[in-house]
């Protein structure tokens, strides 16, 4: 398993790129997808909505569990994805790529996210 060296990771398992004009895109990673199974449902911030880092913005059920959905950054949802809405199943199967999960507008500089390096120490991935 390997973590994309251009993202940053949160301790909750989320990625979050380099903004672009502003806006970075967040997913699970693929540590976590794993650790959840087979992902069934998906409910995600709405466009417009205020997510703050740290702080729970949504859900991800699997055959396992349910588990919340933490922002790595605080900011405003300007996309949602979607596709993994109508298929849960691209969280496990391209967790970074097809499966994120939504784009944000940050409106401060994210703080505590780790390198790719630092994250895979972290999570034994």
């Amino acid at each position: 398993m390997s973590n994309p060296q251009q993202l940053r990771y949160s301790k909750e398992h989320e990625w979050l790129s380099d903004a672009e004009e502003g806006v970075s895109t967040v997913g699970i990673t693929e540590h976590a997808a794993n650790a959840l199974g087979d992902v069934v449902f998906v409910q995600l911030p709405a466009v417009g909505d205020t997510v703050t880092a740290g702080e729970t913005c949504g859900e991800l059920e699997s055959t396992k569990s349910v588990s919340d959905l933490y922002s790595p950054v605080t900011g405003e949802v300007v996309e949602a994805n979607e596709d993994v809405v109508d298929d849960p199943s691209l969280v496990n199967s391209a967790p970074f790529e097809g499966g994120w999960l939504f784009k944000v507008r940050t409106t401060e500089e994210p703080k505590d996210l780790l390198s790719a390096d630092e994250y895979t120490e972290f999570s034994g991935s």
